[in-house]
């Protein structure tokens, strides 16, 4: 998952954390010291950005090489290895934290996504992110969750009409809301509607919305919303859903959860980078 804008977000990483140079790696090791180091899982996890490490290893010094031992996506055990660095000590030093803040971040976002597409299971349900990410990181973090086995929401306002409430207040009522997004809206776009109560789906439906979000409503209520639908329109779920509550959400008739904790209550991985025992060689010492 690498990309211009990747590689944007690595140089502002690492211009925040080495803009100045690395003054402790420098000043101990000189430019011919080589070193050799992996990454390994801390506990059990799915493994995310192994690409964007290596790239940061690149970014800070071509002279490190680095071997992707897994890939993204892959279910790793704690202990496992999951990518090899060598080259330059103090290059490998300077790239090891920025190149950890990615992996860790990503592979946390992956990890919780794993256990949210297993708890869906066996039901017609899919659990999907929404745009609570991190400003500028949205493209790697829902590339996290598709790792973990979730979808994607929307990636910007501009993929497709999504009425919230504000704009139904703005407006004046739902049913205004979508007569003027119908028509200044592109022909291609569908129209979502968030309602939360019974009265709102109906007037959805009235107003003849592609898409209706039910925005924190409990599961009885929801029943309820999707007899109503009754297949007129893609329902999607949103609001109050946890892990352990999930299957009480994913009911016949449910297609889409929504679930922003994906991406931003995702504690981050517990991967960590350790630096082999040096060689006696030469060109290793001063």
């Amino acid at each position: 998952m690498t990309s211009p804008r990747t590689d944007h977000l690595i140089d502002l990483a690492l211009e925040e954390d080495a803009g100045l140079g690395d003054v402790t790696s420098r000043a101990i090791f000189p430019t011919r010291h080589r070193s050799r180091a992996f990454i390994a899982a801390g506990h059990d996890l799915v493994v995310c950005g192994l690409e964007v490490a290596a790239r940061v290893f690149m970014r800070v010094d071509p002279a490190l090489k680095t071997v992707l031992v897994a890939h993204d996506g892959d279910r790793v055990k704690k202990g496992a290895v999951v990518l090899r660095v060598s080259g330059p000590t103090a290059s490998l030093l300077t790239a090891e934290r920025t190149a950890l803040n990615f992996i860790q971040g990503l592979s946390g976002i992956a990890t919780l996504s794993r256990r949210f597409a297993e708890a869906a299971a066996g039901t017609e349900t899919r659990v999907v992110d929404t745009r609570k990410t991190t400003p500028g990181y949205r493209a790697l973090e829902k590339y996290a969750v598709r790792c973990g086995g979730c979808a994607n929401h929307r990636s910007s306002l501009g993929e497709h009409v999504l009425i919230k409430d504000n704009h139904i207040a703005a407006a004046g009522s739902l049913s205004r809301a979508v007569r003027l997004a119908r028509a200044a809206a592109p022909h291609v776009a569908k129209i979502e509607v968030e309602a939360g109560t019974i009265a709102e789906v109906r007037e959805a439906l009235r107003a003849g919305a592609e898409v209706i979000l039910l925005d924190n409503m409990m599961p009885a209520l929801i029943r309820q919303a999707v007899v109503l639908i009754a297949g007129a329109a893609v329902v999607e779920v949103s609001g109050g859903v946890r892990l352990d509550t999930l299957r009480d959400f994913a009911m016949p008739g449910v297609d889409v959860i929504s679930v922003g904790a994906l991406t931003h209550s995702a504690a981050a991985a517990d991967l960590s980078l350790t630096l082999l025992p040096a060689r006696r060689s030469r060109a290793g010492t001063r």
